[in-house]
């Protein structure tokens, strides 16, 4: 089975199509009828030099990649399981699907030729090397408002889209960003906000007509997803103010399978983006999407949104025995089916995909922001809005480090533009203000006087002076200076003696990642009692529930944990190893090879003056040892100049591989200005970068799936991914290939549930003896 590629404009040139129109006169003559020219002098010869300029280069490129295909078709080649095309190409994927004859394409085509022309004084610019979210943020940073991204072709290569002038003006400060930005050589500022008067035009046009149902999927530009019936005209529509994701949509056909492509249009344009995509990122695993059949109807055209998506949140699929496990009221107050939480990886590894499959299995997952940037974050968050609603079964983790309070007053500010309902609080030892703001953000009385609370924060702890923190009022100061600060309503500060910081507890025992080595059966109990005194002592009228996280791979971990009385249960190494998980093939193939002894302890890069460890993978890797050694040095050391040359060298070549003055360059290059000349003054400053930097690396390199530098991967994992190994051992999900975050979980919890049952009935087997 293959996918038809379509392409669109800047595929052009003079002499495509010359071996085509004398295959298909009866094509060519209507093209002429319904242009007023002659197609084949155009496209062949150009006499005229009008073949680039839109009014004529979209009509031409349409007919042209329809007479492609169908001379591919003529010799004998089977037809696509799915099409897509980019931009102007994707007319010919609706005309390849039969949504329309040739003649009703062609005349779609010329009339938007015809109102995207019209549209002057536009510009566009390809920035090169940097990604969507990179150039997001260079956009923030510069209050770059009045440009839209128009074309994300590939991971490294976007297109922009604005006023001509301004195209022009933005270039320097997307070079000095470390871009290459190339002027398109176009005279409209396509796919973007300036086209919504064509957009509105065309829709009046387009309304005209009638679609017929698909024969396959064809996966549009605005969406990155099939059409769904009864939205083809409004897809189409919006497409021409909205951007292309063509990246995504070839992730979505790789994820769905889909290995064969063939590009039917002239050039290879979409041949080396498709080269591009396959080699710099992974495959898009999603649900199956509704049927995209469209019945022949006349419709209202509106323009749709950049996500035309179905914003009806679908119910939790039916559900074992393990959705009787667990604490009723924290499934209640959650709007889940089972007391089962998946937590935030950083870097975005529990990706937006991981987490939709999670929520649509009736469980909560949380997305970790630690290691992302707020636009990595951003679109994140709101790809999840796009599929689960906003407020939906979802969250976000934050992860505190000393001396981020900037960092984490952007990131809660972020969370509640969003909507985020729920938030996982991680590696924090006292309140911030930004965690009150959070918790307080909406608080009311209802009708009837009760205290409404619509975020809830669920608290990942493993000391009981922490918990009691979180299970205290906001603090007075705190509030106060919120209330100041205009950042938090009259209503808010007055209610904020009324309920804790925390909704609920995650009882964090020896874990991946940061990792305090809490032993669950001691920690437990411990934290229990302290939320059952201040439940007494304070009279908090909602239940503050307590779930356990660390080691729970396996159904008896789980059943362990509900047996001690935990409301809920917290997965994460687990679900590192699952298709939906955002790291490489290389690491999951790693992960899925581990036993409960395959992991060790290493220092936390971010954390070398406090000393603080990390779980994480040690099989076939050295970075455990190498970041030991590194850690021991900067203990001993105050400079880096201190340290022997042979131990030097031998940094250099096996740790590092470049010399040690150049990684202290790339470090100071990323920094502002004045920070970077405080650090080149402190020699322990400077040391400590240079050593931070083989721990980021190490976590690029895992990501990225650099097999050559396997040795160096850091793979935050704990000992429960071991057990849940030999768990599964010789069954269809022993291949990390056959595992499905939603899946999994279900069968930990169903499985659970079974033991217990097994146990009492056991007992009472016993009893009645």
């Amino acid at each position: 089975m293959t996918v038809a590629l379509f392409p669109g404009q800047g595929s052009q040139f003079r002499g495509m199509g010359h071996e085509l129109f004398d295959q298909f006169p009866a094509l060519e003559a209507t093209a002429d009828a319904v242009l007023g020219y002659s197609i084949r002098e155009l496209c062949v010869e150009d006499p005229r030099g009008q073949l680039d300029f839109t009014l004529y280069t979209q009509p031409a490129l349409y007919v042209v990649n329809a007479m492609t295909h169908l001379a591919r078709m003529a010799a004998g080649a089977a037809s696509p399981q799915y099409a897509a095309g980019h931009s102007l190409g994707e007319y010919n994927a609706l005309l390849a699907a039969g949504a329309y004859d040739f003649e009703t394409g062609l005349r779609l085509v010329k009339r938007r030729a015809e109102l995207m022309s019209r549209a002057s004084g536009g510009g566009m610019a390809a920035v090169l090397g940097k990604t969507g979210a990179e150039i997001r943020e260079v956009m923030g940073s510069a209050g770059i408002t009045d440009v839209d991204i128009a074309n994300l072709n590939t991971p490294n290569q976007i297109v922009l889209s604005g006023r001509e002038e301004r195209i022009a003006e933005i270039q320097g400060v997307f070079q000095a960003a470390g871009a290459r930005y190339v002027q398109l050589r176009v005279t409209g500022a396509f796919h973007s906000r300036y086209m919504r008067e064509a957009e509105r035009d065309f829709g009046a046009f387009v309304n005209q007509f009638e679609f017929r149902p698909l024969a396959f999927p064809v996966v549009a530009n605005v969406t990155a997803r099939p059409y769904v019936r009864g939205r083809v005209k409004d897809t189409l529509v919006t497409q021409i103010s909205s951007p292309v994701k063509w990246c995504e949509s070839i992730r979505y056909l790789l994820g769905k399978g889909q290995n064969e492509f063939v590009q039917d249009g002239p050039g290879d344009v979409l041949t080396n983006m498709l080269r591009a995509i396959r080699r710099q990122t992974t495959p898009l695993i999603v649900d199956d999407e509704p049927e995209d059949v469209m019945e022949p109807e006349q419709v209202e055209v509106r323009p749709q949104p950049s996500f035309a998506r179905d914003q009806t949140p679908t119910p939790p699929r039916p559900t074992g025995p393990g959705a009787r496990l667990g604490s009723e009221s924290f499934k209640l107050a959650l709007g889940t089916s089972m007391a089962l939480v998946t937590g935030g990886m950083y870097r975005g590894i529990s990706t937006p995909e991981l987490l939709t499959k999670v929520a649509r299995a009736g469980m909560l997952g949380f997305y970790g922001t630690s290691g992302q940037s707020d636009a990595e974050i951003n679109d994140a968050i709101r790809h999840l809005n796009d599929e689960l609603g906003v407020g939906g079964r979802f969250g976000a983790s934050v992860t505190y480090r000393t001396g981020s309070d900037e960092r984490e007053t952007a990131l809660i500010d972020l969370l509640l533009r969003q909507g985020v309902r729920f938030l996982e609080a991680s590696g924090y030892v006292s309140v911030t203000a930004s965690l009150v703001r959070y918790r307080l953000c909406g608080v009311h009385r209802s009708s009837t006087q009760d205290v409404i609370v619509p975020n809830r924060v669920l608290a990942k702890v493993s000391r009981p002076e922490v918990a009691e923190a979180f299970l205290k009022p906001c603090p007075e100061p705190l509030v106060a200076q919120l209330r100041s600060q205009g950042l938090i309503t009259a209503e808010e500060a007055e209610l904020a003696s009324r309920i804790p910081v925390a909704s609920d507890l995650t009882v964090v025992a020896d874990s991946a990642s940061h990792t305090d080595r809490g032993v669950a059966t001691a920690l437990f109990p411990a934290i229990t009692r302290v939320r059952d005194d201040a439940v007494a002592s304070r009279g908090w009228k909602d239940p503050i529930h307590v779930g356990l996280a660390g080691g729970i791979g396996t159904p008896s971990a789980a059943a362990a944990a509900f047996i001690m009385g935990a409301d809920y249960v917290l997965t994460g190494s687990i679900n590192q190893c699952t298709v939906e998980a955002g790291t490489s093939d290389i690491v999951k193939s790693i992960l899925q090879s581990l036993n409960v002894q395959d992991t060790s302890y290493a220092p936390a890069g971010d954390l070398l003056d406090f000393g603080s460890e990390m779980q994480v993978v040690r099989r076939g890797v050295l970075f455990p040892a190498r970041a030991r050694k590194l850690h021991d040095l900067y203990r001993r050391h105050s400079a880096i100049d201190e340290i022997d040359p042979r131990t030097s060298e031998q940094l250099e070549s096996r740790y590092f591989r470049r010399p040690l003055a150049e990684v202290l360059e790339q470090c100071l290059a990323q920094l502002p200005a004045d920070e970077a000349a405080a650090v080149r003054k402190d020699p322990r400053q400077s040391m400590k970068r240079i050593f931070q930097w083989y721990f980021d690396r190490a976590t690029e390199l895992a990501l990225a799936g650099e097999s050559s530098e396997q040795v160096d991967f850091q793979i935050p994992c704990g000992p429960a991914l071991g057990a849940f190994n030999q768990w599964v051992k010789g069954s269809e999900l022993e291949d990390w290939h056959q595992r499905h975050v939603d899946d999994i979980n279900c069968r930990l919890m169903d499985g659970a549930a079974e033991l217990l049952a097994a146990r009492a009935a056991q007992l009472q087997a016993v009893d009645g003896r």
